[in-house]
């Protein structure tokens, strides 16, 4: 697309997606980055893996985080974060992720939680690469999904159980994001989502801000492209799934979704698509 760099800007970055056919709510990712710098995005899923070189550092839940090599990388779902390379030469990794209802169903247990976004367990995190790895690589569904329960159960060490409580502001919260989910297409104004809360319109950014460390527009954006995934995987075409999700053209969700996810959505729907 004229204007719109089919790939990354330093030749060394690299990312690949990849879906499994039969296992809905599971997506695969491999990585080398060293110079695409990640905006601010979510996950409807629990983003797993391992660091195998290098050191990320990224935002997470108001914090700043480093995740050095054989290190293990545990976010929980919903949660934006960015991610840059602390590194000279970037950083390699692997990550899975899997919708909660998919972790609940694999391992028989309801409500995991990660207190810790990043863990520091070498010889764990070198065995959950292997299996990263084996995943990418699984062409029959059974192996797959045997591989699938092996990793869970790696990670089951690090999950608090059950879920702790939301309290009182992130109740607040809850509808502003489904309305924001449910209006993607819509040019939404601070006043109407501030109607939503029950609070004054600054009130309720200052009130936002502090609970998910972002501002409305930048969860707007983050859900927005979160959609974007999910149509792409479907198979839709970019111009349509542009006008559904709010944005300006096909050219804006190129721009956008790369700087969040580090791949074009062109190339994003033909991986996950094979």
């Amino acid at each position: 697309m004229q204007g719109v760099p089919a790939q990354f800007v330093h030749a060394r970055d690299a990312a690949e997606f990849r879906q499994p056919p039969h296992r809905a709510g599971v997506e695969l990712y491999r990585a080398h980055i060293v110079r695409h710098a990640f905006e601010p995005h979510t996950h409807e899923a629990f983003g797993l893996g391992a660091i195998e070189s290098g050191v990320e550092r990224f935002r997470y839940r108001g914090s700043d985080h480093l995740a050095p090599p054989d290190s293990l990388v545990l976010m929980n779902p919903d949660v934006l974060h960015t991610g840059r390379a602390e590194t000279e030469g970037g950083w390699r990794y692997r990550m899975i992720y899997v919708e909660p209802e998919v972790v609940e169903a694999v391992t028989g247990e309801a409500g995991w939680w990660f207190d810790d976004a990043v863990r520091h367990d070498p010889v764990r995190a070198r065995r959950i690469t292997e299996r990263l790895d084996a995943l990418w690589s699984a062409s029959e569904p059974l192996a797959f999904d045997s591989q699938l329960f092996a990793l869970l159960m790696e990670f089951r060490d690090h999950a608090r159980m059950p879920r702790p409580l939301r309290g009182e502001a992130a109740s607040r919260f809850d509808p502003v994001v489904d309305y924001l989910r449910a209006h993607l297409a819509e040019r939404v104004t601070l006043e109407e989502l501030a109607a939503v809360a029950g609070l004054s319109p600054f009130h309720f950014l200052r009130r936002f801000r502090a609970q998910y460390h972002v501002t409305p527009q930048q969860m707007l954006m983050a859900l927005r492209l979160y959609q974007a995934k999910r149509l792409l995987a479907d198979g839709a075409p970019l111009a349509s799934i542009a006008a559904d999700t709010g944005l300006t053209d096909q050219a804006h969700l190129t721009r956008a979704f790369s700087r969040r996810y580090g791949i074009t959505p062109a190339r994003y729907q033909k991986q996950v698509r094979r």
